[in-house]
């Protein structure tokens, strides 16, 4: 997935994916304008046709395999 550094804001657990209803880890801005919103599988499932529509994509799938500042040292 290609990542875009953008000033958007951040995804949330409110954020679900437009096919399934996942937490979205992935928000596409079309070039049409709108953004629609991709859990990890479905981001990396239709990555190749997004490029070709999206203006941005901002992907926050890296959250999904990081280790959070608060874990214990037996979580890590």
């Amino acid at each position: 997935m290609t990542t875009v550094l953008t000033p958007a804001s951040p995804l949330t657990a409110a954020d679900r994916c437009d096919r399934c209803g996942a937490q979205a880890y992935v928000r596409v801005v079309l070039l049409s304008g709108g953004e629609l919103l991709f859990c990890a599988h479905h981001g990396r499932k239709f990555e190749p046709e997004l490029k070709k529509i999206a203006a941005e994509i901002q992907d926050e799938t890296e959250r999904l395999t990081s280790v959070p500042a608060s874990a214990s040292n037996e979580e890590r």
